[in-house]
This record gives structure tokens, sequence and C-alpha cells, in this order.
């Protein structure tokens, strides 16, 4: 038998005006949507400008630009391998107006290889647009005896062993070489330096035996015939590469690690704001030059939804957590 309930005046009173705060949340929820945007918004980019996530970032920005009607304005903030710019957006005021490229190092290898990172990268984010991915090249002089992944293994194995260059301790051209000494038994020493200009210069030379590096960086090198290309690290072949065959399909099949870019907000960003950015960004990824631009850099598009970028991201976080841990890695 049903219960009736009789409600004094003030619980009424509670009951519609906690009500008229739920209509009132929704409707403003709608308006904001309708209204977003009202002016620029700015993309933070972690690394200097003229980096590949600046190319990357400016080509986004401009496409997504043209889907809201709205200018997108990149902004550089370097330092601290990409932390102060993801720390920023971070503690941005969640309105859709403050967004962030972020990479496989900003939020997937920083939060193992540093200490003190200043961001939570599952709590204090959440994913616009998995923009999309580009591997690692595995790359020797063109003069060099190592031909083949057979060669470098079996130098490898032989003293003095072989030495790998990348553009610093924790890029993803170095956890490249982390992963594939999980592979190859012997002696493979790695060699960091400040930058990548310098590290391609000495692999070109001979001071140090190969190195794993961005497609758009040594592209140029091996068209040139100063450099001759014996993988790739992602399992799929390159867009900028189609003739070099992935590393996974040299014998090693589970090796498969890239280097990818996605776009973030901060976490608290009302839904309504997001699904317009969502929309937008997915529809800049669809056009012609965007398409173009990212084939020159050898970058692949992305097609993850929401929920999938979500997942995408913590698997990549515990993939390129573990091999930071296993290369023995840190920065202060």
């Amino acid at each position: 038998m049903n219960k009736i309930i009789k409600l004094n005046a003030r619980t009424r009173f509670n009951v519609k005006s906690a009500a008229c705060a739920i209509s009132l949340c929704i409707s403003s929820q709608g308006v904001l949507a309708n209204d977003f945007p009202q002016r620029p918004i700015k993309m933070i980019v972690p690394f200097g400008a003229g980096t590949t996530t600046d190319i990357v970032a400016r080509t986004v920005a401009d496409a997504m630009g043209k889907q809201l009607n709205q200018a997108l304005v990149v902004e550089n903030r370097a330092g601290a391998g990409g932390a102060i710019g993801s720390s920023a957006v971070a503690k941005s005021t969640p309105d859709g107006y403050t967004l962030l490229m972020g990479t496989s190092s900003t939020h997937g290898s920083n939060p193992t290889l540093y200490k003190n990172l200043p961001y939570d990268v599952m709590k204090d984010f959440v994913p616009v647009l998995f923009v999309g991915s580009t591997p690692n090249l595995l790359v020797v002089a063109t003069n060099s005896p190592l031909k083949s992944l057979g060669d470098l293994k079996a130098a490898a194995a032989k003293p003095p062993g072989l030495t790998f260059a990348s553009a610093g301790t924790g890029t993803t051209g170095h956890l490249a070489g982390e992963l594939l000494k999980t592979k190859i038994t012997g002696s493979i020493t790695h060699v960091p330096y400040k930058e990548g200009a310098q590290a391609v210069t000495d692999v070109i030379s001979g001071q140090t035996n190969f190195m794993f590096y961005h497609p758009a960086a040594v592209m140029p090198h091996i068209k040139a015939g100063r450099l001759r290309a014996l993988g790739s690290s992602g399992a799929e072949t390159n867009v900028a590469a189609p003739d070099v065959p992935p590393i996974a399909q040299q014998g090693y099949p589970d090796f498969d690690l890239v280097s990818w870019f996605m776009v973030y907000a901060p976490s608290a960003t009302p839904p309504a704001v997001l699904a317009k950015l969502r929309s937008a960004a997915a529809s800049s990824l669809k056009a012609p030059d965007v398409i173009e631009r990212f084939s020159v850099q050898g970058i692949g598009v992305g097609t993850l939804s929401g929920d999938e970028m979500v997942n995408f991201n913590r698997a990549e976080l515990a993939k390129w957590g573990s091999l930071v841990q296993k290369s023995g890695a840190t920065v202060d």
C-alpha cells in the first residue's frame, strides 16, 4: 500500500528551491554552450616555437578557429619538459578558453620521469581531441656497416657494443632506444644530447651508432643520402616513410611506441562547452590541408572518441611509465 507523505511548508520550499537550482544550472549550461566562444581561445604549447608540437598546435588551432568562428591563439610556455605549460592549463579557469596541446611526454612519460610533477594527468585534464601519432625512425649513417636490425643485434653482442644518441634523457627517442635494449642482448649505451640537431649530426658523422628520431627531422637527411633508416618504432608503416618497415614486422612483434599529440582542457570544463570543442576539433581533422600538413610531418590523423581517448591515455601512461622505470631515468 502506497503511503502519502505530507510535506510542511519549509520542506516544500526547499524542494522547489533545489528544483529551480537544477533547472537554472541546466539552462545556464545550454546558454553557455550556445554563446561559446565569445572571445579568442588560448592554446598553450608546453614546448618552444618551431618544435613539432608547436607546428601541430598551430595547424589544429587554425582549423578549429574556422570551425568555431573565433581565433585560437597559440602561446608557447616551454620549460621543465613541458611541465610548466601543462601545469598552467591544469590550474586555469575551466571555461573552455584555455587548452593544452599535450603529448606522449607531458601525459605519458613525465609523471614517472619527474619526481614532483605539478599536475595529475588523469585528474586535472579532460581530452578534447586525439590529434594523431608519429613513430620514431631508427637511423644510422649511410656509410655505417649496420644495414639491418640483424646487423645491429650482432654488433651489440660484440665488444665494445653500440651507442645510441637522443635529444635528451626521457625523450621519446631515448625511451624507444631503451625499449630496443630490452629486445636485443648486448651492450647498447645511451648518449643524451641537449638538443636533437646535434645528435643527428653526430650519427651522420659516426660519433654515435644510431638514434631514434621523428620523421620530419630525419627524412631530409635520408633523402639526401646522409642517413639510412633501419626501422620504424610504430606498429604500422608511417605516411612520411612508407618504405621503412616497422620494427614490429622484423622479428619484434610487440615493438610499438609512438609519439602522440592530444588537445586537453581543464577537467572541470562544462560538458556542453567540452562537447562543442570536441565537435569543432573533430571536424578540423577532416580538412584536406590539415591532413596534408600532418602527412609532411609524418603524423597519422587520430580517430579516438571521448572515452577512447581517456582509456588510451591511461594505457599510454602505464606503457611510458614502465619504460622510464626500466631505463632508470629521472629528472629533478
